[in-house]
């Protein structure tokens, strides 16, 4: 297995990552700190003290290898080091070969966690409560924490301290073909307060069926495997909108009741019934959208480029309907941590303040299509400031955005609403029965650690 990108660098401490992320990533006794690492929990420590100490070497991982966003971060931890001398900052592109969740937890459990770890969003929770992260409130300065999207620090706070920040975000919603919808009688909605709403849905799809597209909603179910997580960020808004949850969002301690709701079964009963009279495309191109099978297509920012690109002037973001309670878009993308093993949280602090400036933002969601983290970013950023036309994704994470569920329970949570929406969505599986199996498998997980108990595992 080959790292992708790895230089040669010096460092403070032996990090072990050929081969196979070296025995030690597979079996949790080659080397490292090992659960002393893990369990020094640092959760009433100050993470930064305003001191550097000294002249410092910190590493970081990233999780993908490489791209536009993996050369943009190369490039900027370059200027970065270029421009002084105290901190000295690795960077490393793990290998694909492997799942990056897996990984993160194999160095864990050895010890040899970076001291900046690059996760997704909702995995912090998690992580925070294993003890893999060290809080940052100390780190991060008023004046940041203000400048940056609501979105981004909730999604970054677990038991009311900030364990993470990221450096943007992601928006979701419905891309559809303005001519056609027009040509068709269809009204646009102009935002969140006049989305269409689930039944209306219904009717426009019939509507553009009549019209010649036969299959015209693309919900991206290229993505849609089970156990993708693409079917908890994409459709987990429609059980929120219809008044449902993934799991107890004030104990977070059962989903019976939640995820199996009345209103949770409406909503994905409604989505199975689209897809039963084959009303959604089964997508296996990857290109209903651009093919003009779909005129409408639920799915993230990350499209955008080749939307527009394909139909130049003839796309328009809306929200995504209302299933009952008011539309609700997701939230979250990668953020950024100190670990446990990080000996000056003030130098990795450093680096990241670099990462947060507003050029350095736009800078990266230029080469990803990302929504900008900071309200500074936002304004320099002609898509996403006022009138842009990808204006929406700010409105949203500023209004009516949600955080997947904010629990340490949460891999076991998306694994299993993943599962369920692929049998009901894909395979035409009893809604009731499939959710009613993943309420069964989140409350294992919950009894099999306990609930998941405030002071750590």
């Amino acid at each position: 297995m080959k790292l992708l990108q790895r230089k040669p660098r010096r460092t403070r401490r032996r990090l072990f990552l050929p081969g196979v992320l070296c025995a030690a990533l597979l079996l949790a006794g080659c080397g490292g700190g090992g659960d002393d690492g893990k369990r020094s929990r640092a959760r009433g420590d100050t993470t930064c003290d305003g001191e550097l100490k000294g002249t410092t070497d910190i590493t970081m991982w990233f999780h993908a290898g490489p791209s536009g966003e993996f050369e943009t971060l190369r490039r900027q931890v370059k200027d970065f080091n270029a421009g002084q001398k105290a901190v000295r900052v690795e960077l490393i592109a793990l290998p694909e070969e492997r799942p990056y969740t897996d990984l993160v937890e194999s160095a864990a459990a050895s010890g040899e966690l970076p001291d900046l770890l690059d996760f997704d969003g909702p995995n912090l929770y998690n992580y925070a409560w294993s003890g893999k992260l060290k809080p940052i409130d100390s780190c991060v300065p008023d004046s940041v924490k203000s400048d940056l999207l609501p979105s981004i620090r909730e999604q970054g706070t677990y038991a009311g301290r900030l364990w993470g920040v990221g450096t943007f975000d992601s928006g979701l919603g419905l891309y559809v073909r303005s001519s056609i919808l027009k040509k068709a009688g269809i009204r646009i909605p102009s935002g969140p307060d006049d989305a269409w709403t689930a039944t209306e849905l219904t009717g426009i799809l019939h509507k553009l069926r009549e019209q010649g597209y036969e299959s015209p909603l693309d919900l991206r179910l290229d993505y849609a495997e089970s156990g993708s997580e693409w079917n908890t960020y994409g459709f987990a808004p429609a059980v929120w909108s219809a008044g449902g949850d993934l799991i107890d969002p004030r104990t977070h301690r059962t989903a019976d009741g939640f995820l199996n709701s009345p209103e949770a079964v409406k909503a994905l009963t409604t989505m199975q019934g689209w897809s039963k009279e084959g009303l959604i495309d089964p997508d296996k191109d990857a290109k209903a959208f651009t093919k003009e099978r779909s005129p409408i297509s639920w799915v993230g920012h990350w499209m955008y480029g080749e939307y527009t690109k394909a139909f130049p002037g003839d796309v328009k973001i809306v929200p995504l309907p209302d299933f009952g309670e008011g539309t609700v878009t997701g939230m979250g993308s990668w953020q950024w941590g100190v670990t446990t093993g990080a000996t000056d949280g003030d130098a990795v602090w450093r680096f990241l303040a670099y990462l947060l400036k507003p050029e350095q933002i736009r800078r990266m969601t230029q080469a990803n299509g990302a929504i900008p983290a900071t309200n500074s970013a936002v304004k320099i950023s002609p898509a996403f400031a006022e009138g842009g036309p990808e204006r929406l994704f700010i409105d949203q994470l500023r209004t009516v955005a949600r955080p997947r569920s904010q629990t340490p329970a949460y891999p076991a949570v998306t694994l299993a609403f993943s599962k369920a929406f692929a049998k009901i969505v894909v395979e035409h599986a009893p809604v009731k029965a499939a959710l009613d199996q993943a309420v069964s498998e989140i409350d294992k997980d919950l009894a099999d650690h306990q609930g998941y108990p405030a002071d750590g595992p």
